[in-house]
């Protein structure tokens, strides 16, 4: 397309709904890793791998499938991939077994590495000038895929059981893969480099682009603290202190889906020059997110409403520090971008896998609070490493002045 042209509003909400849908998948198992563990014989203590392996194929997918987005046409790269997910959905769907579960949950995560090629695709389709606000609308659509796939799996349980779940996922995934080979632009990357070369290419990457590294390191703190919380709170949910019902912790899920609303807002800020002070705001909004439920006191229900307060605090901070980073990233040219996005995304999942695994154990052998406190210091290292960039940041200026 020309250089004047801009992406349409058409497109964009089809790649922000095709995002949302795919990653969904990644998703769907958070609030049902109780009835998993049951019925597939897993013990408290190993639940939290349901996430995390799904969390680990989705890094080993970010660092060896998604590099290709700047080798191989995109569109059939993106459609691959997604029927290979709805193949591992409908292992999942019919697993009966702890191994052919987790197996199953690996090959998600592998496979729903086609979101992390479409992002960069809104990306390559837009003017520089609203690449922030058109990446911000792409990844809010993301961040709902997230958050409404938690409370869409829960009630789907309830009223049927976690295997339909799974099911109907393979088959949203399998539509989701035609309707974007139909849509989507041709786009074949202009390079002639090989594959090894390629994957060689990531380190040197991560170590000449100290953006990266920077903004990586918040999302993996922020992104560990996300995936504690929705591993943990569910079971807790669940448990003696509460009793919620899969209905009861759907609705729950449900409400905390109003943090994605500061996705376009951060893009705005960014696209204004004000990554740094966002970046702030975004990493205070975790410590905030768990500090609330161990500081404010009360009755059953008043415990519950500060942890809904606290999820959406927590998701807002989430959803605006992960545009802050990818606008941060995608300017640092078109040629590496699917490269520069697919190590972004493995490192602060790397967190992410490490938060639900951590925050699993925790919750099982020291309880509640031990799993809020570990959560506050995945953030509050994130927030130490950003002062770090202020201090920086500060020493410029006055020795420019």
């Amino acid at each position: 397309m020309s250089k004047q042209e801009d992406i349409s509003p058409g497109m964009v909400m089809l790649l922000a709904t095709a995002t949302g849908l795919i990653v969904a998948s990644l998703y769907y198992a958070q609030t049902l890793v109780g009835p998993i563990s049951a019925s597939t014989g897993l013990s408290p203590e190993a639940a939290g791998l349901i996430v995390t392996l799904t969390q680990i194929g989705y890094c080993i997918g970010l660092l060896f499938i998604v590099p290709l987005g700047d080798l191989l046409e995109n569109r059939r790269l993106i459609f691959t991939g997604l029927l290979f997910t709805a193949a591992m959905l409908v292992l999942a769907a019919i697993s009966s077994s702890a191994w052919m579960f987790l197996t199953a949950a690996l090959g998600i995560g592998l496979g729903s590495v086609a979101a992390q090629i479409v992002v960069p695709f809104a990306a390559h389709l837009s003017q520089e000038a609203t690449r922030g606000v058109t990446v911000g609308k792409v990844v809010s659509g993301l961040l709902l895929g997230i958050m409404l796939s938690r409370p869409a799996a829960s009630l789907i349980a309830d009223a049927t059981s976690w295997h339909v779940v799974f099911g109907g996922a393979a088959v949203v995934v399998t539509m989701v893969a035609f309707v974007l080979r139909a849509k989507l632009p041709v786009r074949v990357p202009n390079h002639h480099i090989t594959y090894p070369k390629l994957l060689g290419s990531l380190w040197q990457l991560f170590l000449q682009t100290p953006v990266l590294r920077r903004r990586a390191a918040y999302h993996a703190g922020l992104f560990g603290s996300f995936s504690l919380f929705w591993t943990v709170t569910p079971l807790m949910l669940a448990g003696p202190t509460f009793h919620l019902s899969q209905t009861g912790i759907a609705i729950f899920a449900l409400v905390g889906m109003a943090g994605a609303v500061a996705s376009p807002v951060a893009g705005k800020l960014a696209d204004k020059g004000h990554t740094l002070m966002a970046t702030a705001a975004a990493l205070a909004l975790g410590v905030i997110g768990f500090a609330l439920p161990m500081i404010v006191p009360g009755s059953r229900n008043v415990a519950l409403a500060v942890l809904v307060i606290a999820s959406i605090v927590l998701d807002m901070g989430v959803a605006a520090n992960l545009v802050l980073g990818q606008r941060a990233i995608f300017t640092l040219g078109a040629e590496v971008r699917s490269r520069l996005n697919g190590v972004y995304f493995a490192l602060f999942f790397a967190g992410g896998a490490l938060g639900s695994a951590l925050g699993g154990w925790m919750f099982a052998t020291h309880g509640w609070h031990a799993a809020l406190l570990t959560g506050m210091a995945f953030n509050g290292a994130a927030l130490l490493y950003w002062v770090t960039e202020y201090i920086g940041h500060t020493s410029e200026r006055k020795a420019v002045a």
